[in-house]
């Protein structure tokens, strides 16, 4: 099985044809109605179950600054962004996505639909035949209308049915992902 290799994405090698671009954020986190703090975001954690079953390659979407760790500052500076319509820089892409032929997106929901990193990342490359296929974490809310924008910025790929996972029981998410992929 493949494995997250920041090496390989310098040099642009791939391992399959399928790659799972995701964000995730770790820290103050809110689950299950309280504040936790996580060593590992949700969505990474469903994106390293997705890997394990596709063997497709990795990319984590980061930002160039960093939301705050707390998590009521962090919800501040994110809602902030979408308001503003902000594309914040990010820390680095892929050297290419050409030979993909799937892209699993994966990210938390915020306010029914993606963070602004992903918008970043999504209107950085152009998807024309790609199939972009969504997995978000959310505590209530689902996908929202994070399928809607993912048409919106990628017209001419297929975006498929997406797949919303409750971040609090994301390490049982496992037979989920088997019927989605």
């Amino acid at each position: 099985m493949g494995r997250y290799n920041k090496n390989k994405e310098k040099e642009g090698t791939r391992l399959g044809k399928k790659l799972i671009a995701f964000y995730s954020r770790a820290d103050e986190n809110y689950v299950s109605g309280m504040l936790r703090n996580l060593t590992v975001g949700n969505t990474e954690v469903a994106a390293g179950i997705l890997q394990e079953l596709t063997d497709a390659d990795l990319f984590k979407i980061e930002q160039m600054q960093p939301y705050a760790k707390g998590y009521n500052q962090c919800i501040s500076q994110a809602q902030e962004d979408q308001k503003r319509d902000a594309r914040p820089e990010l820390k680095a892409y892929p050297e290419s996505i050409d030979a993909y032929d799937t892209i699993y997106l994966g990210f938390p929901n915020y306010w029914s639909t993606m963070p602004m990193a992903v918008f970043t990342f999504l209107e950085h490359f152009d998807f024309s035949g790609k199939i972009i296929k969504p997995f978000c974490t959310h505590e209530g809310s689902g996908m929202g209308r994070s399928e809607k924008d993912i048409k919106r910025l990628c017209p001419n790929a297929k975006v498929e049915k997406g797949l919303a996972i409750y971040g609090s029981s994301v390490s049982r998410s496992r037979k989920d992902f088997e019927k989605w992929i």
